[in-house]
């Protein structure tokens, strides 16, 4: 089974955010479960819990269909203690917030080393700070997401997610997401089929298909191996339609949230549409 949606909007509550996807025909769909660009927020009413797990039951989307965003501020690797903390205390209180909402995953950036220590500390931070987390916490897995490899963010290699994931002690509560957009700015082709089959064939080597909880279904403004993390519509980028068409039709991409992160909201429903008929 394809679960396929896109990252909706959750103004006027996390309810909202079931509403718009249900609006879109998706399957599946991301949120933000507080102000991404803001390190605090008020605690989650229960009445608004309430409303959002009514509104998953009305249209028939389990936490398995639905994959929550952090904010964009969180760096699990910063090399400073005080920072690095405030990371931390802001991760557990998105990881508490998508354990009040019955939610099972929550994606995230992993970090950067702003040029102040070494990429392998940065990632020990980043595995040290999940750990941290998931002991505050229960029943949400950490979903690290690949990166574009923009400025000093770590992720953008296989190599980074393995790594991360070797630093975390319950294996069960740790996954990846793979964005297409960042993979291919990161260095991983998906132009054709024959480079589908190599880049994921890495993945399963460098990571492994049984940590894969979530995809993000992006073409790419920005060139191959550019390390630019510009996202486009499918089929208008560098990558073309082809990865996508790939993506729907093999089953090791199965019952997982497959979401649009793509530039053109007003386009959604036709791109959602057009990756259900390709399955």
């Amino acid at each position: 089974m394809k679960y396929v949606g896109a990252h909706v909007s959750a103004a006027g509550g996390v309810d909202q955010a079931v509403i718009r996807a249900h609006e879109l025909e998706a399957t599946a769909f991301a949120l933000f479960t507080k102000n991404q660009r803001q390190w605090r927020a008020a605690p989650l009413a229960s009445e608004v819990i309430e409303r959002f797990k009514t509104a998953c039951a009305t249209y028939d989307y389990t936490p398995a269909q639905i994959l929550p965003h952090d904010s964009y501020l969180i760096n699990l690797g910063h090399p400073e203690t005080e920072a690095l903390e405030k990371s931390r205390a802001a991760f557990i209180d998105e990881m508490a917030r998508c354990q009040q909402l019955g939610l099972t995953l929550l994606n995230f950036h992993p970090g950067s080393h702003l040029k102040q220590i070494d990429e392998d500390r940065c990632l020990a931070r980043i595995a040290e700070s999940i750990n941290i987390a998931l002991a505050a916490t229960e029943g949400v897995t950490a979903v690290i997401e690949n990166t574009a490899g923009q400025g000093t963010n770590l992720g953008f290699r296989f190599e980074h997610l393995a790594a991360i994931i070797d630093g975390v002690e319950d294996k069960s509560r740790v996954g990846v997401c793979i964005d297409t957009c960042h993979a291919f700015a990161g260095g991983y082709d998906l132009r054709s089929k024959a480079e589908c089959d190599n880049t994921f064939a890495e993945f399963d080597k460098v990571v492994g298909f049984h940590y894969l909880r979530g995809m993000h279904l992006n073409d790419a403004k920005s060139e191959f191996n550019s390390r630019v993390d510009r996202h486009n519509s499918l089929g208008e980028g560098n990558i073309g339609k082809t990865a996508f068409s790939y993506i729907m039709g093999d089953a090791r991409f199965d019952g997982i949230p497959l979401i649009l992160e793509t530039v053109n909201p007003d386009i959604w429903a036709e791109e959602i549409a057009w990756l259900k008929s390709q399955i």
